[in-house]
């Protein structure tokens, strides 16, 4: 069998760092000293010890890298200063910039002063500036209230003058303008006046409603928080949705498992079923039930009741012991096992393969490293939400450069892994205002808890990433780009996404800020086979879970085929028409399409073969924590 690697090096060529290797050490016979020194007691021998210990400089800046991410949340120092002093030497050096923003802010001032005196004679006068579509803090009729409507309107034409000033400066590299004017707003959102008790409206007016009472519950809701955070436990609200009882709850058998996977195979409902089965491959960042939520809008239970025998990869929850877990761990004891026991179970049957997420582009690499060896178990390959192309990846770029992927290598290398928490802040920036200021005011200052769903509870359910497999993520996919650029290597032979000839089928979801869908659409250029593609309402997650009958959804769908001619994103969501509903009866007709006959359900593993039914579903390592 081939050595079991992908890419351990992407265009360094070799897994190891200098400075990570054994030590040389000098083997040659040392000269006896005519009286040798009297020895040491036991303890004084080993401080001698402890204090010969040839200690690496990379291993003490490692030490301290670690300890200060306890500190910044995981935010390189080093990549903000860079960034900061790139923005400001430039902008010192720029006076024509500077007498353009002293014009903006000229200009603004009188704007608001004009504002202000129409306002107090005529409370209906237009604003001087609109919030953003998707920035809802100021929509209450509170506030468009004296003196409200001029605190909110202060506040959003500074927040406009510091996107002026951030952004815009000749000479400025793109990634730190973006990190400039990210921390900017971050800022300035901490600030918000909607934060503050007395600058909010509907704060006060609760207040007053019942007599501090909200306040007071408030406090309660932060120290309920604060304990459970503490002890590690997940938010209010979560332990409503148990796992295997609430959600996760489709009939099943784990079939197999090693020491990374547990393969679920989920009972039939139907008398006959398609030819071919389903697998889906999930993000090893998240808990695989986010597709077997509850009945109602579970994809598997969807698919099982249209008569398809759908397979689900659950990943372990790593610990610091699995710490050397790579990218090819993932590949091989997790697609190819799986693709092994499914053909086993399933003989002579091709696959749709299926991936979400981290676990899309994953497949992706597994599709074209099985195209160009000529193994065709794939019948199709469905994509949701996944990047096979790097290079624009939203706003999650902000936080990978080198110096910050040298940072987070440095508190993994410490750790053995990143930690939920870590990764849960990161994402949370993206959206601080929904996901943070929001929610503090309604829970701190409003005093109200927001109904627990099950999403949410999902969500809340975070796992843990091996230090070499996210180090290796990090570089070669996200920095290097070795994928999309034909370098990244599987069995020591680099893939090509061109190679694959199976039919895609690939989801976007409109409101993505960890997969912008400009970035998923990269497929059709990448790929030399007919692409169905798909533009779904929502966002990473809720768009993907989109059940029929899920109100408020809407798609755009399209196909082109290996022969025509490419499209750029915009002029395809231009000329696309939207339809109202769900995508899942659009996705689960294109599966139809690429099966063959239906036929009798196929047994309940293969015990004869060594795939015997271990536990019934959800198996054992979801309920990792």
């Amino acid at each position: 069998m081939a050595q079991r690697k992908t890419n351990t090096g992407g265009r360094r060529g070799s897994p190891h760092r200098s400075g990570s290797g054994p030590v040389a050490t000098d083997r040659r016979a040392k000269p006896r000293t005519a009286n040798p020194p009297p020895a040491l007691d036991e303890p004084k021998k080993e401080i001698a010890e402890a204090l010969s210990f040839p200690v690496s400089a990379q291993t003490i800046d490692r030490f301290v890298h670690a300890a200060l991410g306890r500190i910044t949340m995981s935010v390189s120092p080093a990549a903000l200063m860079l960034a900061y002093l790139d923005w400001l030497v430039h902008l010192g050096l720029a006076p024509g910039k500077q007498s353009q923003l002293s014009q903006k802010a000229l200009r603004k001032a009188i704007r608001f002063a004009v504002y202000a005196a129409r306002a107090a004679a005529n409370p209906d006068t237009p604003p001087a500036i609109e919030p953003l579509p998707q920035d809802r803090r100021f929509r209450g009729e509170d506030w468009q209230q004296p003196p409200y409507n001029l605190i909110a309107q202060s506040f959003l034409l500074t927040q406009q003058w510091w996107h002026n000033a951030t952004t815009g400066v000749f000479g400025v590299a793109p990634h730190h303008e973006q990190v400039v004017s990210f921390v900017a707003r971050q800022v300035l959102d901490m600030f918000s006046p909607t934060n503050f008790p007395l600058t909010n409206p509907e704060v006060l007016k609760a207040t007053l409603e019942h007599g501090g009472g909200n306040l007071v519950q408030g406090a309660v809701n932060f120290v309920e928080d604060w304990e459970r955070a503490i002890a590690g436990r997940r938010q209010v609200g979560a332990e409503a949705f148990p796992v295997g009882e609430r959600v996760a709850v489709t009939p099943g058998k784990v079939v197999y498992r090693n020491k990374l996977i547990e393969l679920i195979q989920y009972t039939p409902s139907t008398d006959t079923v398609y030819a071919e089965p389903v697998l889906f491959v999930p993000a090893w960042i998240m808990k695989y039930y986010i597709l077997d939520l509850s009945p109602h809008n579970s994809m598997v239970k969807y698919l099982v009741d249209k008569g398809h025998t759908v397979f689900m990869i659950s990943w372990k929850n790593p610990l610091a012991e699995d710490r050397d877990l790579g990218i090819e761990s993932y590949y091989y004891d997790g697609i190819m096992d799986s693709l092994r026991a499914i053909s086993t179970i399933m003989p002579g049957r091709q696959i749709h393969a299926v991936g979400y997420c981290l676990g899309g582009t994953l497949l992706s690499i597994a599709a074209a490293a099985l195209a160009r060896d000529g193994d065709d178990r794939l019948k199709s390959v469905s994509l949701f939400a996944a990047q096979t192309d790097f290079t624009e990846a939203g706003e999650l770029m902000l936080f990978i450069d080198e110096s910050q992927v040298a940072y987070l290598e440095d508190i993994m290398w410490d750790q053995g892994y990143l930690d939920t928490k870590q990764m849960a802040g990161a994402f949370q920036m993206l959206r601080s205002n929904d996901l943070i200021w929001s929610a503090i005011v309604r829970e701190y200052l409003l005093g109200e808890r927001r109904p627990m769903t099950d999403l949410m509870a999902w969500n809340a359910d975070a796992t843990r990433l091996p230090y070499r497999m996210h180090r290796d993520y990090l570089r070669e996919l996200f920095l290097n780009n070795d994928l999309a650029e034909g370098r990244y290597l599987v069995d020591d032979r680099p893939v090509a996404l061109r190679n694959i000839r199976a039919p895609l089928f690939c989801v976007g979801t409109a409101s993505d800020h960890v997969a912008p869908w400009e970035s998923v659409y990269k497929i059709h250029l990448l790929t030399n086979t007919d692409v169905t593609f798909v533009l779904t309402s929502g966002g990473h997650n809720a768009g993907i879970v989109s059940e029929p009958g899920h109100p408020h959804r809407s798609y755009q769908v399209g196909t082109r085929t290996n022969h025509d001619a490419y499209g750029d994103p915009d002029t395809w969501r231009a000329a696309t028409p939207v339809k109202d509903g769900s995508w899942w009866p659009q996705w689960q007709q294109w599966l139809v399409k690429q099966s063959t006959e239906r036929v009798g359900p196929p047994a309940m593993g293969a015990p004869t073969e060594g795939y015997p039914a271990l536990v019934d579903a959800p198996g054992t390592y979801v309920l990792q924590e």
